[in-house]
This record gives structure tokens, sequence and C-alpha cells, in this order.
């Protein structure tokens, strides 16, 4: 069932994918959240292949959504990602504001060695 919120939030994601793209050098890195957690992927648009994924259920069983275990998230992917050679990346937020824990997110990627 769509939602209203839903509805607003695909209409921005559209706009946002028409702008940007994941290239072998510059990956994406895509942000889905529900209420229950925080799921990152890095994706070769070129290649339709994900590079590294991390999500909140990696934290430990009882992680929930949370700034906190958000940020841990965007280190745990930037760590992922540097160690398989990626260094620079273009932020998907997927239609969700830049806000709480997507901004947390983005901070964790950031603090973890990725450049966006």
């Amino acid at each position: 069932m769509a939602t209203k919120n839903n509805a607003r939030r695909v209409k921005i994601k559209r706009g946002i994918r028409k702008k940007i793209s994941g290239t072998t050098e510059r990956p994406r890195l895509s942000v889905f959240r529900s209420n229950n957690g925080l799921f990152v992927q890095v994706i070769d648009d070129l290649k339709g292949t994900t590079l590294a994924s991390a999500s909140t259920a990696e934290l430990g069983e009882k992680a929930k959504l949370n700034i906190e275990n958000s940020k841990n998230v965007g280190k745990k992917i930037a760590e992922k990602a540097i160690a398989s050679g990626i260094n620079t990346i273009v932020f998907d937020r997927n239609g969700y504001l830049y806000h709480g824990n997507i901004k947390a997110l983005a901070d964790g990627a950031r603090e973890g060695g990725l450049k966006f």
C-alpha cells in the first residue's frame, strides 16, 4: 500500500537518480531505511554489481535504528569500501531527507575515510 509520504519519496528518488550514477572509479552509495534498520550498498551502475554492503543487522542481534547505530553502519561501509579499493563515492540518499539517521550515516562514512 503506497502512502502519501512514500509516493513523495519515490518521486524525489527518481529525480535524484536521473542526475547521479555510479561508475567503476566512483561508485554510488545507496541507502535504504526501514522502520527497523538501515541498509547500505556500494554499487557500480555500469557493471550492475554491488561492491560492498552493510546494515544495522551486522551490528548485533538487538541493533535498532538510531543515530549511533547509523553512524556505526557508515563506518562499517567505509571500512569495507576502502578494503576493496574504493575511496571516493557518490552519495544516493534515495529520496530520504538528509537529516537524522541519513546524515549520521554520511558522517560515519566520512569519518571512516570515504570522500564524497
